[in-house]
């Protein structure tokens, strides 16, 4: 595994990049760089499917070129460590099976999730480091 932060606009990451970001179950995005996701990729299908039967908990849902990361059951509430990291390895299991190569996202589940990043960061490096996949961490 690669892995390295970067300074930049996550959503200016070449194509060949696939994007992660975390949901609730209820797939709201109504907040955060969530919303962003819901608008610039269309995810509205996954809030639909959402609405039918709440997401699990601890699953990567991939839409197009967008990884969904569910670590908690509604908007309103927070992720847990386990939650979250069940949910990564749940991205990681799909980045195998679908051959994705490049991945980047925010430092996820630290925003208005309130994880902390050295722990997030650890976690991820620890998930995906015996594979030869490119994270890249962007911040403005």
């Amino acid at each position: 595994m690669e892995f390295r932060e970067i300074q930049q606009d996550l959503f200016a990451m070449d194509e060949d990049y696939s994007l992660a970001h975390c949901i609730s179950a209820d797939a709201r995005m109504g907040a955060g760089i969530a919303v962003q996701f819901r608008q610039r990729f269309g995810l509205e299908g996954l809030q639909e499917q959402a609405k039918q039967e709440p997401l699990e908990i601890g699953t990567c849902y991939p839409v197009g070129r967008t990884l969904n990361l569910v670590t908690k059951a509604k908007f309103s509430n927070k992720p847990t460590y386990q939650s979250f990291t069940r949910a990564v390895e749940s991205m990681h299991s799909v980045c195998v099976a679908q051959g994705i190569r490049k991945l980047a996202m925010p430092q996820i589940g630290c925003g208005l999730d309130r994880l902390k990043w050295e722990k997030v960061r650890t976690i991820i490096q620890d998930t995906f480091a015996e594979t030869d996949i490119e994270i890249v961490v962007c911040t403005l």
